[in-house]
């Protein structure tokens, strides 16, 4: 099994980075949460961070946390898909069609949220006035947050990367064409 330290493939896929923290920028922002610093990357540990004010609802810090895996899995399918597509069903890849995927599979690999963002829901679902069926149904979430973090020492987010960048767009030409 390849070992590369978490700095080297935050500077490799920095595209992804970059739109997880502005994914929980984006967030706040929707719930009027205010903003007090962002980084967006930095050569460091953590490679980007949010800090905001402690969100009135528990909810609203849920949202906060799972944010980057809607927005990156979003944004990573589309780029993906535009370049993908091309690439596999008419074989022929240019520069271009790789810097797209390459970015496609960057922003959709640091889709998951971070061990942090988990101790943030976390502290959410635990507090006395969240409502039952919050804590039932964030619960789970957490515990799968806190899997994908250990998945990732065996590349489960990369591989997560090229599903939604490159297999998904591909499955559903296939399905319509």
């Amino acid at each position: 099994m390849l070992i590369i330290p978490g700095i080297v493939i935050s500077v490799f896929t920095f595209p992804g980075v970059i739109m997880h923290e502005m994914a929980h920028q984006l967030f706040c922002r929707l719930l009027k949460v205010p903003v007090f610093d962002v980084r967006y990357f930095q050569f460091k540990n953590p490679s980007g961070y949010v800090i905001h004010e402690i969100p009135k609802k528990p909810w609203q810090n849920i949202l906060i946390g799972i944010g980057p895996f809607i927005l990156n899995t979003v944004v990573g399918a589309l780029i993906g898909s535009a370049a993908s597509i091309p690439v596999f069903k008419f074989n022929s890849p240019d520069f271009f069609d790789i810097i797209l995927i390459w970015l496609g599979i960057s922003i959709a690999m640091h889709s998951f949220p971070s061990v942090g963002d988990a101790a943030n829901i976390w502290k959410s679902v635990k507090h006395p006035d969240t409502p039952i069926l919050v804590k039932i149904l964030a619960t789970p979430l957490v515990g799968l947050i806190y899997l994908c973090a250990i998945g990732s020492v065996v590349w489960l987010d990369f591989l997560y990367g090229m599903a939604v960048a490159l297999l998904i767009p591909n499955i559903l030409v296939s399905l319509i064409a």
